[in-house]
C-alpha cells in the first residue's frame, strides 16, 4: 500500500511541475517580433461611467487598450491626478492613456471626444 501511495504522489508531483512551465511557455512573447506602435502607449477610445472624485477612480468602458493587450471592456483606474476627473462627467466620450504602475491601472490622461 506505501508503494502504491509513493508512486503516486511522485506522478502528482511530476504532473504538477509540468503543467506551469507549458503554461508558462505558450504565455511567453518574443517582443524583438512586434510592432513598436503596439508597444508604445496610445490614446484610448472609452465612455465615462462613473466618476469617484474623492478616491480619484473613474469607471469607463473601453475599447481595446492596444499597447496593453486588453480588449474592450469596462473597468475601474485610478487617476494619476485626481484633476483629471474634474473635467469629465458620465456619459460623455473620451480618449484616455492608461499604462500600468506596478500591477495597477493607472490613468494619465483624458481627453473629451467632441
Amino acid at each position: 500500500m506505501k508503494n502504491i501511495q509513493t508512486k503516486i504522489a511522485t506522478l502528482l508531483l511530476t504532473i504538477g511541475a509540468a503543467l506551469p512551465l507549458s503554461s508558462f511557455s505558450q504565455a511567453v512573447m518574443d517582443h524583438s517580433k512586434m510592432n513598436m506602435s503596439q508597444m508604445t502607449p496610445s490614446l484610448t477610445d472609452g465612455e465615462v461611467k462613473k466618476i469617484d472624485l474623492e478616491t480619484g477612480k473613474v469607471t469607463i468602458k473601453h475599447g481595446e487598450i492596444k499597447h496593453m493587450d486588453m480588449p474592450g471592456m469596462t473597468m475601474v483606474f485610478t487617476a494619476k491626478d485626481k484633476s483629471l476627473l474634474t473635467s469629465i462627467k458620465p456619459g460623455e466620450k473620451i480618449k484616455f492613456m492608461v499604462i500600468n504602475e506596478g500591477g495597477k491601472m493607472i490613468v494619465t490622461d483624458i481627453q473629451l471626444v467632441q
